[in-house]
């Protein structure tokens, strides 16, 4: 089952001016506040910044979808024809994330949280 959109990862180069940025426009204070990752949560939204995105790949944001299982929920996606950009991989605490890009090169992120 899908969530709905529930995080969006934002690569930055400067990471202390993005955090200024999105801090001011979200209204809030970073949850997580780390040289690797800081993250907002604002209106039920998690908006991530990433400095090390653009290393990774990423050539702008990626909105993951929240899904109950995500290994199921990657492999249907793959027999429907998207494919793999990302594999699962854990990011702490259990939090599981793949990509996978459909026939037009649209990202599409998922997320399982731990359980």
């Amino acid at each position: 089952m899908t969530s709905g959109i529930g995080t969006i990862i934002i690569p930055v180069t400067d990471l202390a001016a993005a955090k200024a940025v999105y801090g001011e426009l979200l209204g809030v204070t970073p949850i997580m506040d780390a040289p690797y990752y800081v993250q907002f949560q604002s209106a039920g939204q998690a908006v991530g910044l990433d400095p090390n995105g653009h290393r990774q790949g990423m050539t702008g944001p990626i909105m993951y979808w929240h899904v109950d299982d995500l290994a199921g929920r990657l492999e249907s996606l793959l027999k429907a024809g998207a494919e793999e950009l990302q594999p699962v991989k854990d990011v702490g605490g259990g939090k599981l994330i793949a990509s996978v890009k459909d026939a037009d090169g649209n990202v599409i992120g998922l997320l399982q949280e731990s359980a």
